[in-house]
């Protein structure tokens, strides 16, 4: 894990972000630090995806700060904005290749939109991608000749193509087979690690997530909740976190949404009955 006084690639300070009335981050402090695999995990819905969004520049904080390598995502102009999104590569949930390119075609594209690279250099690099998510012979297929593994694995090999400094992965296990997910899971900390990159993943997944990450960040209530290295954190106290890292349906999280008291329920259903 790199050292404290690694410069930090992402940083958020003191964010607020909310949909219209809603209120889906406050307050969030954090800084990735360069080389890092960072997790971040939480309830469904409590704004893990939004920061994603924040560091891509889709969305801007209501307050606070989002910092890229050391500049405030929401002060870049158009030109600045998508310069920083050619060093970033998203690997979106499910997958979300075009359905009518194949594979390399899928693996090339950022290359063709964003370089004026000749066709025989991208396609060896295209080939490279795809040797180092092993499906390098799978390159004139389609989309939906894959299985979700598979796909999945196309989708890491487009995300690294621009070679970026930094890939954000949503949700990246979700619906993969065991063999497959753990296959993702491997892939996602040896390349960060062969090719210099830093990743932010986003999943819900603790024992594969908890593998391979550097460090682990819990949202709750639209706040950072925890954070420390997968072993700090399988150790704590606090009930949320105890919650959550073990799967347990009730604690702070509740199994039953609040209603009336049972008995009070019935016998108030029995009484209109009556009535």
């Amino acid at each position: 894990m790199p050292g404290s006084d690694t410069p930090a690639l992402v940083e958020f300070d003191r964010v607020d972000f909310a949909y219209d009335e809603r209120p889906v981050l406050g307050g969030i402090d954090l800084r990735v630090m360069r080389g890092e695999v960072v997790a971040v995990m939480g309830a469904s819905g409590g704004g893990k995806t939004t920061m994603l969004r924040l560091i891509g520049g889709q969305l801007r904080p209501a307050a606070g700060e989002v910092r890229f390598d050391g500049e405030s995502v929401a002060a870049m102009g158009h030109a600045q904005l998508y310069a920083a999104r050619r060093r970033m590569g998203m690997l979106f949930q499910m997958g979300a290749l075009f359905t009518d390119q194949t594979v390399f075609d899928n693996v090339a594209f950022a290359l063709r939109e964003h370089t004026r690279l000749p066709e025989p250099m991208i396609r060896d690099l295209v080939l490279m991608k795809l040797h180092a998510v092993g499906l390098r012979g799978a390159r004139d297929l389609f989309p939906a000749q894959l299985s979700g593994g598979m796909a999945r694995r196309v989708a890491m090999a487009r995300a690294l193509a621009l070679d970026p400094a930094l890939v954000m992965y949503d949700e990246p296990f979700a619906g993969l087979d065991p063999i497959s997910l753990g296959i993702s899971a491997r892939l996602i900390r040896t390349l960060n690690d062969a090719l210099g990159l830093t990743s932010i993943i986003v999943s819900h997944d603790v024992d594969e997530t908890f593998a391979i990450a550097d460090r682990v960040f819990i949202l709750g209530n639209g706040r950072l909740l925890a954070q420390g290295t997968p072993q700090e954190l399988r150790a704590s106290n606090d009930p949320l976190v105890h919650q959550f890292v073990r799967g347990e349906p009730d604690g702070p999280v509740r199994f039953h949404y609040p209603a009336p008291e049972l008995r009070q329920d019935f016998l108030g259903a029995a009484a209109e009955g009556e009535a």
